[in-house]
């Protein structure tokens, strides 16, 4: 398993072009949402080779799902996609994962590239070659590990997310500063998210990442670090999920979720309270509290029954030895994630 490194800036798309004119292409589609359609389909079109088949699926986290998986192969099967077909995934984390997904089965796999469109997607869903889509109320729950062709990050099109989408791919960065950087944390934690340029900021995000998933690209150890924030992010994004009104976006369901694990960390001694105090200070500079009521701890902590990280009846999390280090496969009990909800719930 190869990991291509993504280029990121005013270099991607052109670079995107010269892919796609392979020889060796029989196809290209490209798969977007309603959404990407929309807003960022025109600005890509001039790097697409003509004759391109464009297929949409509705937007949102909703479509996340296998019915969505197969309207994408059905259009595929319908124009007569062969495996030497490539998929263009121009989106967010719902397009890059599905999309993947789509591609790494149809046809036992064929060729897809990554366009991210949104700061979640540039600086962790597109990067590491993790794809799926979300079964039976799990994120996640049917997914491949498969490396896309390229990755090609247009820094410009995070000037189609409004300040919330934006902020929920802010988190994942954090999420990164808080396993791998503390120097990093500390300066943006002064700074708060004021940001002219975000490209030097996306490469450092990638880095990390790719740093870490080149050491374990199949997430048997090290790479589980990547899930600081998801086992409760996960749960209480799951939850809300069910509750039509009260879904939340993927990074704020991970703001909340780093805040209860971080929590969970002064509990197991890993943590100072400083620290905490730290964390919980900055991230509510650029969060929303997520609501929920205390009666609801004990049902959102049951979704991390499902959490991949766990192994047999034990429930796996990662959690932080200090500011800039992770820890992973700690043991916590379905009633400490319910304490850490509330504990989350009363500040």
């Amino acid at each position: 398993m190869t990991q291509n490194a993504p280029i990121i800036g005013s270099e991607a798309l052109p670079a995107l072009a010269e892919v796609l004119r392979r020889p060796a292409i029989s196809q290209v589609f490209v798969l977007t949402d309603a959404n990407t359609s929309r807003l960022c389909y025109d600005r890509l079109l001039p790097y697409l080779p003509e004759g391109h088949t464009l297929l949409e699926i509705p937007a949102g986290e909703e479509y996340k799902a296998l019915a969505s998986c197969e309207t994408v192969w059905t259009e595929l099967t319908e124009h007569r996609a062969d495996r030497f077909a490539m998929l263009v995934n121009l989106g967010g984390g719902v397009i890059t994962d599905l999309g993947g997904f789509c591609a790494a089965l149809y046809k036992r796999g064929i060729l897809f590239v990554q366009v991210p469109t949104t700061l979640l997607a540039q600086v962790d869903a597109s990067v590491g070659g993790k794809t799926g889509i979300d079964y039976l109320g799990f994120k996640n729950q049917l997914g491949v590990f498969q490396e896309p062709t390229g990755v090609f990050i247009h820094p410009p099109f995070l000037t189609t997310l409004d300040p919330r989408q934006l902020k929920s791919g802010y988190a994942e960065m954090v999420k990164h500063w808080l396993i791998a950087d503390a120097r990093a944390f500390d300066r943006h934690r002064q700074e708060g998210m004021f940001v002219e340029d975000w490209t030097p900021l996306i490469q450092h995000s990638v880095d990390i990442k790719r740093n870490i998933v080149a050491q374990d690209p199949l997430e048997t150890g090290l790479r589980k670090v990547l899930n600081f924030g998801h086992t409760v992010g996960h749960a209480l994004e799951s939850y809300l999920l069910t509750q039509p009104g009260r879904e939340i976006l993927h990074g704020e369901a991970v703001a909340a979720g780093m805040i209860c694990e971080s929590w969970l960390s002064v509990q197991k001694g890993l943590l100072s309270a400083e620290e905490l105090d730290k964390i919980e200070t900055f991230l509510f500079t650029v969060f929303e509290k997520v609501q929920f009521v205390t009666l609801e701890t004990d049902a959102i902590a049951d979704y991390a029954r499902q959490d991949k990280k766990n192994s047999g009846a034990a429930i796996n999390c990662t959690l932080l030895k200090g500011i800039g280090q992770a820890v992973y496969d700690q043991p916590v009990t379905l009633p400490e994630l319910a304490d850490s909800l509330r504990y989350y719930h009363h500040l």
